[in-house]
């Protein structure tokens, strides 16, 4: 399919019944979440250490394939202020790479202080230190593909 730079855009692509995957992606890990077919509710999923891009997207299209998932939600991460950095254009060109390898749309979603939202989570669940730098990446995501689902109900409900 295609990269959506509107999510608007994104929602109108993704097949019916399929589930999302939602991607925070870091310089050394990619956090995963999944959401489930009725694409109400994000579960952090698991971590993947980055390699080089080739290992990174198989790990992912590995992910994709056993999950059946219908579409990818990558966090754009954006400056407080709402510019784009050279993080968010590592995101886009990661997207790009992405789409040559697969035909599920794939669309962004502004993650400005999901990894607060995740860790401040943490904490409230009296995580453990060590605990918390495992599993952080995979909880944002889970953050990233919330957010992300939370307005495609309101999208969908609007139709």
């Amino acid at each position: 399919m295609a990269v959506f730079a509107e999510f608007d855009a994104f929602v109108a692509a993704l097949p019916v019944r399929q589930a999302l995957a939602g991607l925070d992606l870091g310089e050394k890990t990619i956090g995963v979440a999944v959401s489930d077919r009725m694409l109400s509710v994000a579960s952090p999923l698991q971590t993947i250490r980055r390699r080089k891009f080739g290992l990174d997207a198989q790990a992912l299209l590995d992910i994709v394939a056993g999950r059946d998932l219908g579409g990818l939600v990558l966090g754009l991460p954006r400056n407080m202020d709402g510019s784009e950095g050279p993080r968010c254009q590592s995101t886009r060109a990661f997207a790009r790479n992405l789409s040559a390898l697969t035909d599920l749309p794939i669309g962004f979603w502004d993650e400005r202080l999901s990894t607060v939202a995740a860790e401040r989570a943490l904490l409230e669940a009296d995580t453990s230190r060590r605990r918390r730098a495992e599993v952080i990446d995979h909880v944002a995501a889970g953050v990233i593909l919330q957010g992300a689902l939370d307005r495609l109900a309101v999208l969908r409900r609007a139709m």
